[in-house]
This record gives C-alpha cells, sequence and structure tokens, in this order.
C-alpha cells in the first residue's frame, strides 16, 4: 500500500519555481540599452560633470570670481588664467564654474516648481474631465499663446530682477507643457484594466490616482523633467542677460554675455567660454533625455 506524501514532504521535495526577474534584472537591461545608445551615453556623463562642477564650484574656481585686478584686464588664455580675464581682471574659469551653479539651480529649482503645480492639475483635469478639465485647459492654452521666453521674461520683470524670482518665473512658464503632458497620461491611463479593478474594489479616486496612475506616468514624467532643464538653462541665461535674472558683481553666463558686448572684437574670449558652457549643458540634458526615454519606455529596443 502506497502513501501519499504529506503536504510539507511535497513542498520540501517540488522543484523551486523560477525566479522572476527583479529589480537587478531591469537595471542591467537598463544600463546595457543606455550603454547601445552612444549619445544618451555622453549626455548621461556631461550632465554628470555639470552636476559635480555646480556642487564643487566654490573648491574648484582657482579665484575669488568677484574681485577685480586691474593689472590683468582683458588678458588672453594663459596658464595664470585658462580662459583669460574681463574686463575688469576677474578670471573667466572661475566666473564659468560658479555661472554653472546658478544655471543648475534655476534648471533644478524651476522644473520641481513647475512640477509640483502642474502635475496634480494635470490628474485632476485628465481623471475628472468636464468642468475641471475646461477650467485647466483653458488657462494651459491661455498661458501657452505666449512663447516660453516671451513669458518668463514678463513675468521676471513684475516679479522684480533676482535669481529667485527668475526661477519663479521660469518655473511658471513651464506648467503648462507639463500639465498637458499629465493630463494626456491620466486620459491614457484610467481606461486601462487595472484601474478599473481598482475601481470596482472600491479604491478612492485619490488612491487610483497616486497609486495607481501617477506612479505609471512617472517615466514620462521623468523624461519632460529632462527636456524642462534645457530650456530653464536657457531662460536663466536670457534673462539675466537682459538684467532680470542675476545681477553684477554676483556671476551667471548670461550675465557673463551681456559684459562681453562691448569687447566682442577684443576679447572674445569673454562670450566664447560662457557661450561653450550653455551650448554644453543644454546639449547634455537633452542627450541624457533621449537616453532615459530609451531606458524607461518598454516598448523601445536598444538603438
Amino acid at each position: 500500500m502506497t502513501l501519499a506524501p504529506s503536504p510539507a514532504t511535497a513542498a520540501a521535495v517540488a522543484p523551486a519555481a523560477p525566479p522572476s526577474p527583479g529589480r537587478s534584472v531591469r537595471l542591467a537591461t537598463s544600463l546595457r540599452r543606455l550603454r547601445r545608445n552612444r549619445p544618451a551615453l555622453v549626455g548621461t556623463v556631461l550632465a554628470a560633470v555639470l552636476v559635480l562642477v555646480a556642487l564643487l564650484s566654490p573648491l574648484l574656481a582657482p579665484y575669488d570670481p568677484a574681485r577685480p585686478d586691474f593689472d590683468a584686464a582683458l588678458a588672453e588664455p594663459s596658464w595664470s588664467h585658462w580662459l583669460g580675464t574681463d574686463d575688469l581682471g576677474r578670471d573667466q574659469l572661475s566666473r564659468v564654474l560658479v555661472g554653472v551653479t546658478a544655471s543648475m539651480q534655476v534648471g533644478v529649482a524651476s522644473v520641481l516648481l513647475a512640477f509640483v503645480v502642474a502635475v496634480p492639475l494635470g490628474l485632476v483635469a485628465g481623471y475628472y474631465g468636464r468642468f475641471a478639465d475646461t477650467v485647466v485647459s483653458r488657462l494651459t492654452d491661455t498661458m501657452l499663446a505666449f512663447p516660453f521666453l516671451v513669458l518668463a521674461v514678463g513675468l521676471a520683470a513684475v516679479l522684480g530682477p533676482s535669481l529667485t524670482n527668475a526661477t519663479i518665473a521660469i518655473g511658471i512658464s513651464q506648467i503648462p507643457g507639463i500639465v498637458r503632458v499629465t493630463r494626456a497620461e491620466t486620459l491614457r491611463l484610467k481606461h486601462l484594466d487595472y484601474v478599473g479593478a481598482a475601481t470596482a474594489n472600491g479604491a478612492g479616486d485619490g488612491v487610483i490616482l497616486f497609486r495607481h496612475i501617477l506612479p505609471n506616468a512617472t517615466s514620462t514624467l521623468i523624461v519632460q523633467a529632462t527636456v524642462g532643464i534645457p530650456s530653464a538653462i536657457i531662460g536663466e541665461a536670457v534673462l539675466s542677460f537682459l538684467g532680470l535674472g542675476v545681477q553684477p558683481p554676483s556671476p551667471s553666463l548670461g550675465v557673463m554675455l551681456s559684459s562681453a558686448q562691448p569687447f566682442i572684437a577684443d576679447a572674445p574670449w569673454m562670450a566664447v567660454f560662457p557661450g561653450l558652457a550653455i551650448v554644453l549643458a543644454t546639449l547634455a540634458f537633452n542627450l541624457l533625455g533621449d537616453g532615459v526615454r530609451d531606458i524607461l519606455d518598454p516598448r523601445g529596443g536598444s538603438r
């Protein structure tokens, strides 16, 4: 007579189920996609370098960026001043390093401000529709009627010239685009099966919005953030160039370009190096955004 094995014995001798792909597998897949996307890899490295420069600029700057040295005014690039000096003898390398810090601060802070305001508005407009969608969409369309830089300049002029007000102006100017992206993602996600299942199980609107819809829209919003940072960097440079952002003698890439105008023929390095810093910063985050989109899009293959 054959006895059936007990449940405990059967569980002990049963083959273990194959492990499901975990976080390490997904991370390895993401890194493999990033390595295959050479431009995105370059953008990631450049963005990381810029972040380090922004954090360590007080230590990296060889001179006081605000201290004039009239004996070295308009000095060409040399071993003493790698990027030359400006009309007051201030070291250009030190000013570019600190100027990158200001640009990064405005870029990150303004995007965070825009997301804090825009994401809830987009969620409400896309999920509830009707009156809420009409009000939010009309306000967004009204703001989008003005180009980004025109709106930022107008807001900065009203608020007054300062780095903080420039950050607020740029952040407000980025709100309409983020609202539209969040609204579109909410409209797409709210009709999927798992949202219907959560509704059938009695989940409230807050649970559905912040536990089901928002987490699944995160990848798109992250890509939008990496696109918004370059726009904010350019916006800060424009506002500072016009005298509505960072105020002299504090260094800023836009302030440096404005100061270089009268000396563009005699001292071109005063404009070339701040301009290159702006180009590298915007290029780095645009390429980074392309890489993030390639990694986070589950339907996108390697390039």
